[in-house]
């Protein structure tokens, strides 16, 4: 069994530009990470775009929700920033509840990172490894995990002042 793991962009795959002094998007860490970690299971990348959550529109997650619906994966994680990861989760979530045939039977885990990949002391590993095993694991439906908790996409939240992701974990 494969598993497709959708890039967005995000935290997850910034860069630090020390020319402009900020964080930027160039390409996406995925490969690199995938061989890093030397998963055993079969992985499928896909670049669906490379954005900051902040700067994430309504298009932005209609994409991501298209290509939920097109993959033939049932097991699919997400990157994505971390800012609005719980609007695109909602997004996806209402789709799988509606009851969309193109989505029975998939597991959509969002995962992301508060520290970029590129970036000493970056969770960008830890929560990847996570949501990889949340997909494997959990029943049919749209899940967030993030710092080694997961929650149901319908109860969490981002708490901006801890830099955690709260809520009712499964």
């Amino acid at each position: 069994m494969t598993l497709r793991i959708l890039i967005t962009g995000g935290t997850f795959d910034k860069r630090y530009d020390a020319i402009r002094g900020q964080l930027t998007f160039a390409d996406t860490h995925l490969p690199d990470i995938v061989s890093q970690v030397r998963c055993s299971l079969p992985i499928e990348l896909e670049l669906n775009q490379l954005i900051d959550s902040l700067d994430m529109q309504d298009e932005n997650r209609q994409l991501v929700l298209a290509a939920c619906r097109k993959a033939q994966e049932s097991q699919i994680v997400i990157t994505h920033g971390t800012d609005t990861m719980t609007e695109t989760a909602r997004v996806l979530g209402e789709a799988f509840n509606a009851g969309e045939a193109a989505l029975a039977g998939k597991k959509i885990v969002l995962t992301g990172a508060m520290v970029p990949y590129s970036v000493t002391g970056s969770d960008a590993l830890f929560n990847l490894g996570s949501a990889i095993m949340a997909a494997q694991l959990l029943a049919p439906g749209v899940y967030i995990a993030m710092n080694g908790r997961c929650f149901p996409w319908q109860s969490v939240k981002k708490n901006r002042a801890l830099g955690v992701f709260e809520g009712n974990a499964l």
